[in-house]
């Protein structure tokens, strides 16, 4: 018998794109503000696309299991600007998870997978009127830096870029 709030993180590939869609749409609907994308990009994707974004080279795709049901999802991805970095990108977790630790998971995994690729910096970018995510963030080690962020789906809010050094404990 499964024991309550049991987490599960799972990989997946480009043949998971049903589960990733219904997760990617669900945390572009619930939280419009947090990303660089909106609904309207991706509601109306077709498969190849959605199969495309998780064949990334050398990506680390993750879609968080509570209880047996899909509730977040996290993605590592070599940063293209800096061979000793990685980032974490589309991070959402859904409101039925918040407080149970799977962010802290998926930021701890995410990593942990970085680090054993070599990478020295973890790297996210994330709006910077996001308190929750803000804090969520600087719990797990990540502080602000200068780079300037892009553009975000608004046109007028630059994101926030912060790092985590994965060389200290």
């Amino acid at each position: 018998m499964r024991e309550p709030n049991e987490l599960e993180l799972r990989r997946v590939s480009s043949d998971d794109w049903p589960l990733w869609r219904e997760l990617r749409l669900a945390a572009l609907a619930e939280a419009p503000y947090a990303f660089g994308s909106t609904l309207a990009d991706w509601q109306d994707a077709e498969e190849a696309r959605w199969r495309s974004r998780l064949e990334l080279p050398g990506a680390l795709d993750l879609v968080a299991v509570l209880d047996g049901r899909p509730v977040a999802m996290a993605s590592g991805v070599p940063a293209e600007e800096d061979a000793a970095a990685a980032e974490l990108i589309s991070m959402w977790v859904g409101p039925q998870a918040r407080g149970k630790g799977v962010a802290d998971r998926l930021i701890a995994e995410i990593a942990r997978w970085a680090a054993d690729r070599g990478r020295t910096t973890l790297k996210l970018a994330v709006a910077p009127d996001n308190p929750a995510a803000l804090a969520l963030y600087r719990r797990n080690g990540f502080a602000d830096t200068d780079e300037p962020g892009d553009l975000m789906a608004d046109g007028v809010r630059r994101e926030l870029v912060m790092a985590k050094s994965l060389t200290n404990p």
